[in-house]
């Protein structure tokens, strides 16, 4: 892992994800600092005092937003840990990632949303390499699990798990395919139907 002990990186993960909680619980202290403050709203415009509800709206106001801004940031850092997790699953923990995860817990802490959110910027520059990585892998499992289902056979698993079901199923098929398993149904009934006939002008 780039110089960080497997222990080393699941602690550091633990606080990335302890700092999302965190910043949630802010979060949710202020929304409750929002009531209160419309509460003071209320009743400062009931007895007619316009400059204290003024004061009042204005906290209330400043007290939402930055309830906002702390989900935000609780949903970046959180998304931050699943990509962390990503690669140290993929075996592709940088030497420079590690830097940034050696350092991060002093500013976790903290805190402090600017600095965070400067930690956030540093992490997700080091994703870049490891998205154009991820997506190359998935594009390769995507074309190795298409050459190895071909379509005929997904066709006929439909119509026997159909047929199980006691469902008649009528695919779609591209213009121009041939040898479907509808066709070959279709043409076995024609088969069977014009037995039957045949045999009831011998009988005739």
């Amino acid at each position: 892992l780039s110089n960080l002990k497997e222990q080393d990186i699941n602690l550091h993960l633990f606080n990335l994800k302890f700092a999302a909680k965190e910043l949630q619980r802010n979060s949710k202290k202020c929304d409750k600092e929002e009531k209160l403050e419309k509460a003071k709203v209320k009743k400062a415009i009931q007895k007619g005092n316009m400059d204290v509800a003024r004061i009042h709206a204005e906290n209330a106001i400043r007290q939402k937003n930055q309830s906002v801004t702390y989900l935000r940031m609780s949903a970046r850092v959180d998304a931050v840990a699943a990509r962390v997790q990503t690669a140290v699953t993929m075996n592709q923990v940088t030497k420079s990632m590690a830097g940034v995860v050696k350092g991060m817990d002093v500013t976790l802490k903290s805190m402090n949303l600017e600095k965070i959110s400067g930690l956030m910027d540093k992490f997700e520059r080091q994703f870049e390499t490891l998205d154009v990585q991820t997506a190359q892998m998935e594009d390769t499992m995507s074309s190795s699990t298409t050459l190895t289902t071909p379509q005929s056979q997904v066709d006929s698993l439909l119509h026997e798990m159909a047929d199980e079901a006691g469902l008649d199923l009528n695919l779609e098929l591209p213009q121009g395919q041939t040898g479907s398993v509808g066709a070959s149904v279709a043409s076995a009934e024609q088969d069977e139907l014009s037995q039957r006939l045949a045999r009831l002008r011998d009988q005739m």
